[in-house]
């Protein structure tokens, strides 16, 4: 018997499911982006870097749970998240750049090693920032230049890799 995808088994448990379009959500999580945004630069501001890292990791993640409202996509799990973005939209440039923002706010915010062999600079910490920035900007123009025809094509296709 084959076994069930990652993305089927979220289906199954409710964490992944088809819903109405919602510019509305779109436009409240492009908030939560925009305030994560200034988080992250007032936490590096006061040498915050592990949580500076931390907000700008959820500023991509925030505007990406923007795009899939915005053609009716919930998912209650940030690896499914990130997977049906890339299995829908192809970019594997953004995939990856959320991938590693993921796995940097994880380190960051789990784990405590020793300070010999961890160094977050400020320097690190504001290339996170800077990857947010360019990450917000490109899925603002991605949830832009969707169409309610293009919301139909992408629908269909969520059914087709679930």
């Amino acid at each position: 018997m084959k076994k069930p995808s990652f993305l089927n088994k979220l289906k199954k448990e409710g964490k992944l499911m088809l819903v109405e379009p919602s510019e509305e959500i779109c436009n409240s999580y492009l908030d939560k982006a925009d305030n994560c945004l200034k988080s992250a630069k007032l936490l590096l501001q006061n040498n915050l870097y592990e949580n500076s890292v931390s907000m700008s990791y959820y500023v991509m993640y925030n505007s990406l749970t923007a795009l899939l409202f915005r053609i009716g996509i919930k998912c209650e799990n940030h690896a499914g998240s990130i997977l049906v973005f890339k299995k829908l939209f192809g970019r594997i440039d953004l995939f990856k750049t959320i991938s590693f923002a993921k796995e940097e706010r994880i380190d960051k915010q789990y784990y405590v090693i020793s300070r010999q062999n961890f160094i977050l600079t400020k320097e690190s910490a504001q290339d996170m920032i800077t990857k947010a920035e360019n990450f917000l900007v490109q899925m603002k123009l991605l949830i832009q230049s969707i169409k309610n025809k293009d919301i139909e094509k992408i629908r269909k296709n969520f059914n087709r890799i679930v």
